[in-house]
C-alpha cells in the first residue's frame, strides 16, 4: 500500500507529478482523497454512521472514522473513489447516488507523518441498517451509528462524550454488539474545522428535503 502512486500538488493546488504514498506522507505533498459519510433516518431521527478502523491499520488503528474513505490513485478520477465504499463496507453504491459536499483542504501533522489532503466529500443517504455492511476486516473492524444532532454537539458544542451503538468483529469474524459512551480520544483526530464544515454541509442537505 505504501508503494501506491498518488498525484501530488503544490500549495497552489497545481499538480506537480506523482509520488508513492510513503513519500507523500513523509514529505508532506498535497494529495487527493475520497470521503463518504453515511446517514440514515429512524423514526424521524437522523443518524450518522462511522467505521471502526482495523487494529492492523498503520494509521489510526482502532479509532472511529469517516464511514468510507481512501486515497485516489494517480490514474483515478474522483468518481472512481466510490470503490472505497464497495471495498471497505461491501455496499454497492453508484457515484450518482452520492450527494457532493464539496472539497475541503486540511492538514494533519503526527510526528514524521504529514497528511495534507484535498478531500472530496460526499454524502450517502442509506435506507438499510447494520445488516447491510459486509466489512473488509483488514481495513474496517466495525460500524457504529450516533444521532446526528449529538454528533454535531460533540464536535461543535460542549458535549464531552457521545452515545454510540453498533458492532465490531472479533478474531473469529463474529459480531460483537457495541452500546456505550465514547470520548474524542476514540475518534481520528481530523481538524475541528473539518468536522465543523462537514457537519454544517450535511445539516444543509438533511434540512433541504
Amino acid at each position: 500500500m505504501e508503494s501506491e502512486k498518488l498525484k501530488i500538488f503544490d500549495d497552489n493546488r497545481n499538480q506537480i507529478g506523482v509520488a508513492s504514498r510513503e513519500e507523500v506522507h513523509r514529505v508532506g505533498y498535497w494529495h487527493e482523497v475520497f470521503h463518504c459519510w453515511f446517514v440514515g433516518k429512524e423514526k424521524d431521527t437522523d443518524y450518522i454512521y462511522l467505521q471502526l478502523r482495523s487494529e492492523v491499520k498503520k494509521d489510526y488503528p482502532g479509532l472511529f472514522d469517516i464511514t468510507a474513505a481512501g486515497h485516489l490513485l494517480a490514474e483515478e478520477s474522483v468518481m472512481d473513489g466510490v470503490r472505497e465504499v464497495r471495498e471497505e463496507l461491501g455496499i454497492d453504491v453508484s457515484f450518482h447516488e452520492l450527494e457532493p459536499l464539496g472539497v475541503i483542504y486540511y492538514r494533519v501533522f503526527n510526528g514524521n507523518f504529514i497528511d495534507k489532503e484535498i478531500a472530496n466529500i460526499f454524502l450517502y443517504k442509506m435506507s438499510g441498517g447494520f445488516e447491510d455492511f459486509k466489512l473488509q476486516e483488514d481495513e474496517v473492524s466495525g460500524i457504529i451509528k450516533v444521532k446526528f444532532d449529538d454528533f454535531a454537539d460533540f464536535w461543535l458544542g460542549g458535549k464531552e462524550t457521545i452515545h454510540i451503538e453498533g458492532f465490531k468483529m472479533d478474531e473469529e469474524s463474529h459480531k460483537i454488539h457495541i452500546d456505550q459512551m465514547a470520548g474524542k480520544n476514540q475518534f481520528v483526530t481530523h481538524q475541528n474545522s473539518y468536522y465543523e464544515t462537514v457537519i454544517q454541509r450535511i445539516a444543509q442537505k438533511l434540512n433541504s428535503k
